[in-house]
Parts: C-alpha cells; sequence; structure tokens
C-alpha cells in the first residue's frame, strides 16, 4: 500500500481462523500454485509483523528508561546549561542589575566566579554593572553584549550608588524579568527553574530570596563555565555536593535577592527614597511598601532559589576614591545610619512593621511549586485562589503525607531563619553627623592638582544646589565641595551623598524666601564664602568658588589653571555689551578661580578684613579691596591689581563666561543653542531677584538636571524637566 508515494505499512493482528481463509482464498485466485507456497508467505508476513512489533515495543521502552534516568541524573553531570534546551521552553529574558567592587585582587575574583555563575545557568541572561571603575569595562569585554557596564546613575562622592538610581535605571533595559542582587553571591540552576515558574503567574509580581553564607566556598567553575568542579578538578553534583550540606542563613539583607517581572503594576505607591546601596534598610523597606500596597503579588523565594554570599564581611569601597585616608569608621556606620534613618522616617515602615511570617513562601515539594502560608497554613496556587492545605477541593499531591512532610519540614527551616527578618530595626537615628572634618574631605575630593571647587548653599536653594551637583556628575567632575549654611542643608547633602561640611560661625537666621541680592541676609550669607575660600588656602588648596546659580556648560577648570598664578581670575559682573568689563563695583565673587600661594592668601585676608566691618554685602567689598575704590587699580579694560601684594585680577571674557545680564542669553527662546554657539563655558543666573523666579528662569530654560520629585538627577535619555517648584 502506498500513500502519496511514501510506502505505508499497515500492521494487524491474526487470528487462526483468518489464517485459513486467507490461504483458502489464495489457491482459489490461483489453483495450480500449491498450498504449501501460500502458506510460507503468510508465514514471512507474520513474522515480519511480530519483528516490526518487537521494534516498536524496545523503542518505547528505550525512550522510557533514557526519560526516567535523566530525571534521576544530578543537574551538575549535564553541562550547567545547554544553549538549546531553554530556548525550547521559551525561557524569559532575565536582567540582573548588580554594583560591584573593582574587579581586582581576591574579592574581584569572587565576582567574577559569582558572575560566571549567573551567566552559565542560561543563555537568557544578561547582567549589568552599575560602576564607574574602569576594571568593569576589562572584565565585561570577554562577555560580549552579556555584560554591560552602565555608570549612568547617582553616586556618592565616595562612589557608593544610589539604590533608587539602581531601580530607575533598570527601567531603560528591555527584559522579562528584572533582578537586583549583590555581585558576590553564587547562582545554582533553580534560580531559573524558580523564575520560570514566576513568569508563568497571571498577575504582577514581586520576590525576594535570603542567601546562605558560603564565606568558603571549595568548588569553581571550569575555563567552559559548564561545570562545577571541587579543589581536585574533579565534577560535583550539585544536589549531593552543594544542596545537601547545612548552609547557615546569611541574615544581612545586602545579600538579598530581590526580583520582579516586566508589568504594568508599579513596584509600591510612592517614591522610593535615596537609599545607598549595599548600606542595610533598601530591601526590607522595598517588601515591606511592596506588600502594603497590594500592587503586586510579593512571595518568598528563598526555598526554591539557591544563594550563596562568597563573602561576609562589610560592603567594598569602589576604589575610585582614596580610600587609604578614609578611616573604617569613616568608610562605613554613617552610611548604615543614614540609610536606617530613611526607613524610618518614609513610607508604611515608619507607622507600623510587617509581619513577614505572614508571607507567602514558594515552596517545592515532591517536584510541584507550592505557594503557601505558612502560619496559616493556607495554599495559594493560583496566586490569589486560596485554598486549605487541609480543607477544601486541592489537588491529590499537595494534600498528600509527602506534601504535608515537606511542608512541616520547611516549616521548621524557617523557625530557624526568623531571627533575620527586620525586628526593632526600625528606630529613628541620632543626628545624622559626617565623620569628615574638613581636611579629610579636601584630601578625598581634591584633584591631582590640588584644586576643589566649592559652592555654599542654605536650605532654600537646595534644589538647585542638586541641579549644580547633578550637572558636574554629568560633566564628571568630582572634586567639588559643598559648604552648608544651616543644619537642615547639611543633613539634605548626607542624604545625597554630598561631601558636605558646615560653617560654625555661618548665621543662623537664613531667611527661606527672602535672602536674595540686596538683602540683609543676603549680606550676611555672602561673607561667608570669602571665609572659607580664604580657609581652604590656608590648607594648601586651590579654589574655583562657584555659587549653584552658574550653570556650567563644559568644565572651566583647564582654561582657569592655564593663567599664572599670581592671577585670581573672577567673573564680570558688566551687563554692557561694550566698553571696560572692570569698572567700579563689577567683580562678581560668584565665580572666581584663586590658587594657594602666599599674594593670594594675603589679598583673600585683606577682603575678610573689609568685609567683617563692611555694612555691604561681600561683592562690593572684594572689588574695594581687590581694585581700589572707585577703581583706583585698574589696569586697562579687563584688570585691576591688589597694591599691596601685586596680585593681579582678571576679569573673564564674558563671551566664556557671561553673567545673567550679558547679551540678554536668558531671555532667548533657546538659551542652551545661544550660548553654545557663544561659546560659553559657564552661564550665571544673577540679575534677577527672587528664589522662586531665578528658579524658575532656570527650570524653563532646560538648564536643568535635577528631578525634584524623585531626588535623582535626570539621566542622559531623560528629556523631561519638572515643572513643580517647591515653595
Amino acid at each position: 500500500m502506498s500513500n502519496g508515494g511514501f510506502p505505508v505499512l499497515v500492521l494487524t493482528t491474526f487470528t487462526d481462523h483468518t489464517d485459513h481463509s486467507f490461504i483458502t482464498s489464495k489457491i482459489k485466485q490461483n489453483p495450480s500454485k500449491p498450498a504449501f507456497h501460500y502458506s510460507e508467505d503468510f508465514s514471512m508476513m507474520k513474522a515480519l509483523q511480530i519483528g516490526l512489533w518487537s521494534v516498536w515495543v524496545s523503542g518505547i521502552l528505550l525512550i522510557a528508561l533514557s526519560l526516567y534516568a535523566t530525571q534521576r541524573l544530578p543537574l551538575s553531570m549535564n553541562p550547567i546549561f545547554n544553549h538549546g534546551s531553554f530556548g525550547d521552553l521559551d525561557t524569559p529574558k532575565i536582567t540582573i542589575f548588580t554594583a560591584p567592587a573593582p574587579f581586582t585582587g581576591s574579592l574581584g575574583t569572587k565576582q567574577s566566579l559569582a558572575i560566571r555563575s549567573w551567566l552559565a545557568l542560561s543563555p537568557q541572561i544578561t547582567v549589568v554593572l552599575f560602576t564607574q571603575h574602569p576594571s568593569a569595562a576589562c572584565f565585561a569585554t570577554s562577555f560580549g553584549s552579556r555584560v554591560l557596564v552602565e555608570p549612568d546613575i547617582d553616586f556618592t562622592f565616595l562612589r557608593v550608588p544610589f539604590f533608587h538610581s539602581m531601580v530607575a535605571r533598570s527601567r531603560a533595559f528591555r527584559s522579562d524579568i528584572y533582578v537586583v542582587m549583590d555581585t558576590g553571591t553564587i547562582l545554582l540552576p533553580d534560580f531559573v527553574l524558580g523564575l520560570n515558574y514566576a513568569h508563568e503567574l497571571d498577575n504582577d509580581w514581586f520576590l525576594f530570596a535570603s542567601a546562605r553564607n558560603a564565606s568558603s566556598f571549595p568548588f569553581y567553575m571550569d575555563e567552559d563555565g559548564k561545570y562545577w568542579l571541587n579543589e581536585d578538578g574533579k565534577r560535583i553534583r550539585i544536589q549531593e555536593d552543594i544542596l545537601s550540606s547545612s548552609w547557615q542563613w546569611n541574615c544581612g539583607e545586602g545579600r538579598m535577592m530581590i526580583a520582579w517581572n516586566n508589568g504594568e503594576m508599579p513596584l509600591h505607591h510612592g517614591v522610593l527614597p535615596p537609599f545607598l546601596y549595599g548600606r542595610g534598610g533598601h530591601n526590607h523597606w522595598l517588601i515591606n511598601e511592596a506588600l502594603s500596597s497590594g500592587l503586586r503579588f510579593v512571595f518568598d523565594a528563598s526555598w526554591v532559589i539557591s544563594i550563596f554570599a562568597l563573602d561576609n564581611s562589610r560592603h567594598w569601597s569602589n576604589g575610585l576614591v582614596k580610600s587609604s585616608i578614609v578611616s573604617d569608621i569613616e568608610k562605613g556606620s554613617w552610611e548604615y545610619d543614614g540609610n536606617s534613618h530613611l526607613t524610618a522616617l518614609y513610607g508604611s515602615s515608619s507607622l507600623n512593621e510587617v509581619n513577614y511570617s505572614a508571607v507567602m513562601k514558594l515552596l517545592k515539594c515532591d517536584d510541584h511549586y507550592l505557594l503557601i502560608n505558612t502560619t496559616e497554613d493556607i495554599l495559594h496556587p493560583y496566586a490569589y485562589k486560596r485554598t486549605s492545605l487541609r480543607k477544601g477541593r486541592i489537588a491529590k499531591f499537595w494534600r498528600s503525607k509527602k506534601t504535608l512532610a515537606c511542608v512541616s519540614q520547611t516549616k521548621m527551616s524557617m523557625n530557624r531563619m526568623s531571627g533575620c527578618f527586620l525586628k526593632g530595626q526600625l528606630v529613628p537615628t541620632k543626628t545624622l553627623m559626617f565623620p569628615f572634618s574638613l581636611e579629610s574631605l579636601l584630601s578625598i575630593t581634591a584633584d591631582k592638582n590640588r584644586t576643589v571647587v566649592l559652592t555654599v548653599a542654605g536650605y532654600s536653594y537646595k534644589d538647585m544646589l542638586m541641579s549644580w551637583v547633578c550637572r558636574l556628575r554629568r560633566l564628571r567632575i568630582t572634586n567639588f565641595l559643598v559648604c552648608a549654611l544651616d543644619y537642615e542643608t547639611y543633613q539634605f547633602s548626607i542624604m545625597q551623598g554630598l561631601p558636605v561640611f558646615n560653617d560654625p560661625s555661618a548665621p543662623s537666621d537664613i531667611s527661606f524666601n527672602n535672602c536674595h541680592f540686596g538683602t540683609k541676609c543676603f549680606q550676611r550669607v555672602t561673607k561667608v564664602k570669602s571665609r572659607m575660600v580664604l580657609k581652604i588656602l590656608k590648607l594648601g588648596y586651590n579654589v574655583l568658588l562657584s555659587d549653584v546659580d552658574v550653570y556650567w556648560f563644559r568644565n572651566p577648570l583647564p582654561l582657569l589653571s592655564s593663567f599664572d598664578p599670581a592671577i585670581l581670575a573672577a567673573q564680570s559682573d558688566e551687563y554692557n555689551r561694550t566698553g571696560p568689563i572692570n569698572l567700579p563695583r563689577r567683580l562678581n565673587s560668584g565665580f572666581y578661580f584663586a590658587r594657594s600661594n602666599v599674594p593670594t592668601i594675603a589679598a583673600m585676608e585683606k577682603v575678610v578684613r573689609h568685609a567683617a566691618t563692611s555694612g555691604l554685602s561681600e561683592q562690593p567689598c572684594f572689588y574695594d579691596t581687590l581694585c581700589g575704590e572707585g577703581g583706583s587699580t585698574r589696569m586697562g579694560d579687563n584688570r585691576c591689581m591688589e597694591p599691596g601684594t601685586n596680585l593681579t585680577i582678571h576679569f573673564l571674557d564674558r563671551n566664556l563666561f557671561p553673567n545673567g545680564a550679558y547679551l540678554g542669553l536668558w531671555e532667548r527662546k533657546n538659551v542652551k543653542s545661544a550660548c553654545k554657539k557663544l561659546g560659553c563655558l559657564v552661564l550665571h543666573n544673577n540679575w534677577i531677584s527672587g528664589r522662586m523666579k531665578k528658579l524658575e528662569r532656570q527650570v524653563l530654560s532646560g538648564l536643568w538636571d535635577y528631578d525634584i520629585s524623585t531626588r535623582m538627577c535626570f539621566m542622559c535619555t531623560e528629556n523631561k524637566l519638572t515643572r513643580n517648584f517647591e515653595t
């Protein structure tokens, strides 16, 4: 028989009656042929059928045995993953975000092992490294597009990343599942299996998983990243050699993994505070808020996703700062205090404590995943369908003795790690104080030429301060310092990771809205600047003083540093387009560059003494001291000389350093384009009265780099501006 030209074999079964009928019919058709010939033909056909049946049955048995053997084999005796196997299961795309320390020394080796363990699990896994350290780029090169380096997030002046900035930046990457975890943690194949299960849930979800301590992890991966090996170089079985061992839980939340799917709902209500990543509090805070908001299904996957923390020591310094001059105390405790302060002040956790024991647990019993509330023995098989483990209509394996025993055993394990959860820690901390002196801040932040950029700000200008900081960060300028005029600005700056110090002699009665040019408050505040500049000069550092309302298009330091050491370079406040720019009272004390040398220090001492006894603001004191009253020591159209020290004061080119009234730049339709055409290095937002008017003009012009609502710098991909101003 044939079908479309292909032979078709039809298998059937003959009885004795069928045999006799078959032979009889053949004899009738051809009586000349002996009957035994037909009997032989039939016997051959029957033998062929029996043989084919044997082959078919044997094949079925072999397939069954192969499947059984595959199930019984440990995962690690095969390659950790096969590039084709997960693709057939439609594995979701998983992106892991982490903030590594430098890939140097023993810590770099541990981080490398951890990341290789992640990548080995599935070709669908991509790793994003939040860091600015050059060693990360070298490490990532060997992995191609599977490991990416992302430096465009907010860091503190010690280069510790901000957690809220990491979470916000993760949204720029397309992925089915987002994971945030510490770089020094090992993952095993159950990570992918657990996330695959979560991916199939019908609703948006958020999960977390605690780690086990593995400070002495005696295994490593082969060069191809396919097998785990022991210290003797022999392959190991993951189940028998790793998972069956008694590992203690890591109670530090820094090694906790969090993950969520790419869904429609946000993780929580409100705004994520500016936590420092890896400094405690932020993961528990996020879990609390996710549970309280009810926007996503939240569950604990600690018992189905194996995470091993390779190093249980205090978190790292990222190596970009001169850590040898920063003590261990300065590196650590204040950062944890700051995060504790935030957890106590913001979100639902500041009012009540979430009962972690009531959180749904993802378990795996008898090869089946179960979502269970272990406190109430409530089964949650489909995320929102709740059924009692002992009552109701549930699948047989869910109520089997084996499953109940598995759940009971897991509950005992949970009791052993109950102390790991956040209990009694959400207590408001004492007053936040930096452990840094001005001298230590200078040694940390100054560039190789011993130069710092100094700004002075009060709380009413905190948002403009942050926009100024964000702009400097965008330009990769890190050698700046902030002098806080009040305690509120000092606290705010610490929370924003700024190198801040306070001036104990600063005026305490600074008006929030009425401290602009011409006011008594303005006069008192401006005199702080010259005192601080003089103090830093005497400590041996050059100073570029910049008000927070000076917008930087490019870094002006290379040009300013090219001036002769005996020159103090300052912005001109002259607004006329033509004529001299060094006329009386036209020296702007809100932007100038002073070197640490004898004539400059002597001249600045005169400025400070003059200002202390004058009823005017700092700016006229500056001019009258350095250029003589009425400009008696002017030289040409753009210079003057302080006669007692022979220090030359150079008034900067206004096309490069325009003030707020020059050429009407702030009134242009496109301020940024006009300044770019002119070649501006900076643009001063002065010659305008009132804090709100100044703030509004700068924001609406597009020269604004800070998101007030989220307390984050705008990222490179963002063009939108915040239109709401704090009053």
